[in-house]
């Protein structure tokens, strides 16, 4: 049996390091700051400490989808193994990356009779997009097939959580991601807001907390709450270079739910340019979004 190719973009918020050591390939999007045009690639071209220092003193960077002839160039590399590909993508909803990566697949499969691409829409980002590729990857290592990956991704992509607590909305309003509506909320009173991603991919400000303790404790609820299995699942937590309260989250959470795997990292530039310093996402497999 021919061994998938697991490959997703940098919207995942996965490790550098392992996706180095899996040799995972991957796209990022494209993130404009200080003048510069920067890949988010985990931290290789621009660093997070640069990054965030930007951000805190007032930089606002934007970002660019990854375009058609950056995937269909990806895809034409892959297909030359001859093996089948499976790319697991941010939500639709939330960018345009992943209909560049739909238009790059028609114009490469016409090229390469024997191309196999399947594109999975995870209607989700960050570190839970990062968890349903980390799973994938286990699969493939494990000998699974191209199809028993996809099945299992169509299945549980709309059973990963995304509970996300932001500093405040404003980056979200400026990049479209919310309505300005909601972006008033922030700052006053020490009110943290809480975004969740929807099943059809969408972010809402589903609650608003006072201070990042109860902000945390919130997120541990909802965990105890919803867990498709409170152990012996690899549950992800990632930072908008806030690493204490992520250590802390993972902590308060070994306490009462003692087996299970974490995996941790910094909120990348493509995420972070939307969410801001301070966001603490909590990912996990659930009974349901």
């Amino acid at each position: 049996m021919t061994r998938p190719i697991i490959m997703t973009d940098a919207g995942c918020d996965l490790p550098g390091d392992f996706i180095l050591e899996k040799n995972i390939p991957f796209l990022g999007l494209t993130c404009h700051f200080k003048g510069r045009d920067y890949e988010d690639d985990f931290g290789k071209s621009l660093s997070y400490e640069e990054f965030y220092d930007g951000l805190r003193n007032g930089e606002m960077p934007y970002t660019s989808q990854i375009n058609e002839y950056r995937f269909a160039e990806k895809f034409r590399e892959l297909v030359k193994e001859k093996r089948p590909v499976i790319y697991i993508g941010m939500s639709s909803a939330i960018s345009g990356t992943f209909n560049s990566s739909k238009l790059a697949r028609e114009s490469v499969i016409s090229e390469f009779e024997d191309a196999d691409i399947t594109l999975v829409d995870s209607k989700g980002a960050s570190i839970g997009l990062g968890l349903l590729v980390y799973y994938a990857h286990k699969m493939a290592e494990e000998g699974k097939s191209k199809d028993e990956i996809v099945k299992w991704l169509d299945d549980n992509k709309l059973k990963m959580n995304y509970w996300f607590m932001v500093e405040d909305l404003k980056h979200l309003k400026r990049g479209g991601r919310i309505s300005s509506s909601k972006a008033v909320i922030g700052t006053l009173l020490d009110v943290k807001p809480i975004i969740y991603i929807c099943s059809d991919g969408t972010l809402k400000n589903i609650a608003n907390v006072r201070g990042r303790k109860k902000g945390i404790k919130y997120l541990i609820d909802r965990f105890r709450e919803r867990a498709l299995d409170t152990e012996n699942q690899v549950i992800g937590i990632s930072h908008g270079n806030c690493l204490e309260d992520a250590k802390l989250l993972k902590k308060l959470m070994e306490k009462e739910f003692c087996n299970n795997k974490f995996i941790i990292n910094t909120l990348g530039l493509g995420m972070a340019t939307h969410c801001g310093n301070g966001m603490l996402a909590l990912c996990f497999l659930g009974n349901k979004r």
